[in-house]
């Protein structure tokens, strides 16, 4: 069993992500919502990801001394192409059964079932 990536959207912005032109290339921050399943079959779970340049980090955490990157992909530039195989590559997992999948996929990015307890 293998996950794949079926969609990527964003809440910051108001275009498609393959879209998006930042207003500076090298200064910007995007939550990404991954939509993650399992390859070839229907569904999927959601995976946050903040996607951001290190002038952004430093314009937004510029003043600590220490900066947790726990689901943060860091760019130098905003390149659709680039950005896309990497977290096609990152988050295509294989595992025995879903959960041991999520398991290794949120090590990326947040899972919207990480802490769910029933």
């Amino acid at each position: 069993m293998k996950s794949e990536i079926k969609q990527i959207d964003s809440p910051d912005i108001f275009c498609p992500i393959e879209q998006f032109v930042p207003v500076k290339e090298d200064d910007f921050g995007i939550l990404l919502e991954l939509s993650i399943g399992i390859e070839n079959e229907d569904g999927a779970d959601i995976f946050d990801i903040m996607l951001c340049t290190p002038k952004w980090i430093m314009s937004n955490f510029g003043t600590s001394s220490i900066i947790v990157g726990l689901h943060y992909l860091i760019v130098l530039k905003f390149n659709y192409l680039e950005i896309y195989n990497k977290l096609r590559d990152l988050f295509s997992i294989k595992g025995d059964d879903w959960d041991e999948i999520c398991r290794k996929l949120s090590y990326y990015g947040h899972w919207e079932f990480q802490d769910y307890k029933e």
